[in-house]
């Protein structure tokens, strides 16, 4: 079992900035992280991810470039820097953990989630 802990979101000015932190428990965190978020009235959409060491990462598109995905291994945290951010990126963010893999954009792969921080940015 994992449990993960996301913190670290709120209300932001459209170009502002914010860290979001995800905290792991229950497992020795050798595994994939992800990043995803979900708007109202929008299906969850997959954001970043790393693999267990951080050595491969990707993002999303709409936000390379201006997110950068992290993890401390001895800290047992991933985290989200977000620059630049847009009132499109206005959503509740979940954080996931995929234990069978080596990361991926594919929601269904991750067998963990967190409760979600809210990230808020007015325009």
């Amino acid at each position: 079992q994992v449990q993960l802990v996301e913190s670290g979101g709120g209300l932001v000015q459209a170009g502002g900035s914010l860290i979001l932190s995800c905290a792991a428990s229950g497992r020795t965190f050798s595994y994939a992280m992800g990043w995803f978020r979900q708007a109202p009235g929008k299906e969850r959409e997959f954001v970043a991810v790393t693999s267990w060491n951080g050595g491969r990462t990707f993002y999303a598109d709409s936000v390379k470039g201006r997110f950068t995905i992290s993890r401390d291994n001895a800290k047992n945290t991933v985290y989200l820097r977000m620059n630049s951010l847009k009132p499109e990126d206005t959503a509740l963010y979940y954080c996931a953990a995929d234990t069978r893999g080596d990361g991926t954009r594919a929601a269904s792969a991750y067998e963990y989630w967190g409760q979600g921080t809210q990230v808020t940015v007015s325009s």
